[in-house]
């Protein structure tokens, strides 16, 4: 089960028999005490192990590091669902103990409710070592998705993978919308003053989930790899307020690299890099703002943060905006194979972001 591993990567080998038992020892661990409480939060009122008639595992997909179940608390004749992601191998578990730590922390930090809840973690022992796995939130009804070529007009799409229902494609207003929510909860979790954002996240690797009801979207981020600063804040303490030149720059540089990464996906999730249509230009600008208007006041910004970037925004030339977006990418990893694509597609992917800066103003 533990496919994808490094040469270095020291898994273990796990049969699904294994795998099976090692998930329901997690649950029983403490009278089962962690999906207990997590059946209490989802239900909003105290639950007893004795109450929870069944609970069904149901192991999902192979992923390079996880391997997630559903869970299935039947309560009442009631199911009631949850993410038990199960990690194997050494990458696997360090990247299970580290995003638990930072979905608890975001979730703590910030009131939006885009990134699922998490219940508890552990390990269970096996033969020849441990398998590290954590309990948390599964959005019912959210599909994976990724661009596609669509049959009927030859035209690269997003399709939803519906397994329930059956795949479709998103309309272009329902695309824009997409970017739109993809770019608004990034810019939520952006850190103003510590410049702390989640970075890692790709759309290739279905981080992003969407619901799609009587023609209308909503979209989840299901997992943060990193939360890290674009770059240090030498500012002397932690409890100052950066000046109000360097909160712009880094805001920049943040949403340069929202634009360019929000254009890159694989075939179908799996196939060759490809980059977006320029839909996704206008979604993103819009989402950026929205989620930039939810950031709390900043003290050395006179007014709102929103106005005085949009407004610095429009100071930028295109020439500016190329050659910042240029820098960037020259500091990506230069063996990533996004690069080729996105440098073939920069210059146009800029003139048409500073027409929509211009535009929207």
């Amino acid at each position: 089960m533990s496919r994808h591993q490094q040469p270095n990567d020291a898994g273990i080998c796990v049969s699904h028999g294994d795998y099976f038992t090692a998930v329901r020892n997690f649950l029983e661990q403490d009278r089962s005490e962690i999906i207990t409480r997590a059946v209490s939060q989802q239900i909003h009122r105290e639950v007893t192990s004795q109450e929870i008639e069944e609970i069904r595992i149901f192991l999902e997909k192979h992923g390079e590091f996880y391997h997630p179940a559903r869970i299935e608390t039947m309560l009442h004749g009631t199911a009631i669902p949850f993410v038990l992601n199960v990690a194997i191998s050494d990458v696997g578990k360090n990247c299970v103990q580290r995003e638990y730590g930072l979905l608890k922390q975001l979730n703590d930090n910030f009131s939006f409710s885009f990134l699922p809840k998490v219940y508890g973690q552990g390990c269970v022992s096996v033969t020849g070592g441990e398998i590290r796995m954590f309990l948390g939130e599964w959005f019912q009804g959210y599909n994976e998705l990724h661009i596609s070529l669509d049959p009927a007009d030859e035209k690269y799409k997003i399709v939803v993978w519906d397994h329930e229902h059956g795949n479709y494609f998103l309309t272009n207003n329902q695309a824009i919308n997409f970017y739109r929510q993809a770019a608004r909860i990034l810019t939520c979790y952006y850190n103003v003053k510590t410049f702390e954002h989640v970075l890692s996240w790709h759309h290739a690797a279905g981080d992003f989930v969407l619901k799609c009801q009587n023609n209308s979207i909503d979209l989840k981020l299901i997992t943060v790899r990193q939360y890290r600063p674009l770059f240090e804040n030498n500012i002397g303490s932690e409890d100052e307020t950066p000046d109000a030149e360097l909160i712009l720059e880094a805001l920049l540089v943040f949403f340069l690299n929202l634009a360019i990464r929000m254009r890159l996906d694989r075939l179908d999730g799996v196939g060759e890099i490809v980059w977006s249509d320029d839909i996704a230009v206008q979604g993103t600008l819009k989402g950026f703002f929205e989620g930039l208007a939810l950031n709390l006041p900043i003290v050395s910004i006179p007014g709102s943060l929103m106005d005085c970037f949009r407004n610095h925004l429009l100071s930028c030339s295109q020439s500016d905006l190329f050659g910042l977006s240029q820098a960037m990418v020259d500091a990506y990893n230069p063996r990533s194979p996004e690069i080729p694509v996105i440098k073939k597609n920069l210059k146009r992917h800029v003139k048409i972001l500073f027409d929509a800066i211009k535009t929207s103003s």
